[in-house]
């Protein structure tokens, strides 16, 4: 599967912005994301040029003279669907999911209900706010459970509750980042995340990649940072088990009409039942981060994934007017 794109084919994508940066919680993240895409375009011969959100205004934006953006942002105001809106309006072509999928993605409550729709497996959950009695939700759900803020990513203010005391604790750190807090139930076993390519019919999963962080502990710090997390790519998986996972991670994408790449994470229990967590339309492409990783297991470079990314992009909300 190897997507080399030759130079003379990337001139042609024109002036280049890598959007990066933004006001997320993500932001730290994403100016590492958005420097090694910047550096693989150019590195392939794209015209590429950084653009930092958080900085500058859409009107730099609609000024700058892009002909199309690769979006490297991660979190709120970036991978959640406003920017993808403003960009449509804009009539500027873009990566990744248009704005209804990056919304639908960026919201885990949402994420989930769709998928429960069409039959997908996923932790029983509940949205809390400040008025929930939260004594009462391990009843509902058991211990452990998870609390998390619904709008952010990359284990942003997620806590694992053991205890009916931790509720509180674990609420307060969660809604730090949101009005609502989503508690799920845990389920225990083995950490997977699966990247897709593609959209429609065409979307296709990568490898399965599992993670092995210490004790168990798959946060900010070791997602990104730690060099203790271990990957391993392919996962070491039963051939069915594997080809399942594979299967749903495609079907959870095309449910939330994903387009041009994303990466869905899974908890696989200790019966080899895969249990969807959640979806990312906009991941990370640092030196730690999955997708590179998984492309790499069939044989495709950094560079020429990023390339093949770009090459997707486009303006997703298409007015029969100018489309007939």
């Amino acid at each position: 599967m190897n997507q080399s794109v030759a130079r003379s084919d990337t001139q042609a994508f024109g002036k280049v912005g890598v959007l990066y940066g933004g006001r997320s919680a993500e932001r730290e993240v994403s100016l590492m994301s958005g420097t090694g895409v910047h550096q693989a375009l150019r590195s392939a011969g794209v015209d590429a040029h950084l653009f930092d959100t958080g900085e500058q205004s859409l009107a730099d934006l609609a000024a700058a003279g892009f002909d199309r953006v690769f979006i490297a942002l991660h979190g709120r105001y970036g991978e959640d669907g406003t920017l993808q809106g403003a960009l449509e309006l804009l009539g500027l072509p873009y990566t990744g999911s248009g704005p209804m999928a990056s919304s639908l993605a960026m919201d885990k409550t949402m994420t989930k209900r769709v998928w429960m729709q069409y039959g997908l497996p996923t932790p029983a959950f509940e949205l809390l706010d400040a008025g929930s009695e939260l004594r009462t939700v391990p009843d509902r759900l058991g211990l452990p459970l998870i609390l998390k803020p619904p709008h952010e990513g990359s284990t942003v203010g997620i806590t694992k509750v053991v205890g009916y005391s931790d509720m509180k604790e674990g609420y307060a750190q969660a809604a730090h980042f949101d009005d609502q807090v989503l508690a799920e139930q845990f389920i225990a076993g083995r950490e997977l995340t699966v990247a897709v390519l593609g959209a429609g019919r065409n979307a296709r999963a990568l490898p399965v990649i599992e993670i092995v962080a210490p004790g168990g502990n798959y946060d900010y710090e070791h997602k990104y940072f730690s060099d203790d997390t271990q990957y391993f790519c392919p996962a070491d998986l039963p051939e069915d088990v594997a080809r399942n996972v594979a299967d749903i991670a495609e079907r959870a994408y095309r449910a939330l009409d994903c387009a041009g790449w994303g990466r869905i994470d899974f908890m696989l229990d200790a019966d080899n039942r895969p249990w969807l967590l959640e979806a990312n339309t906009s991941p990370g492409m640092t030196s730690h981060s999955l997708v590179p990783m998984a492309a790499k297991a069939v044989g495709m470079s950094y560079a020429d994934l990023c390339v093949s990314i770009l090459s997707e992009a486009a303006c997703k909300v298409h007015s029969p007017a100018r489309n007939p």
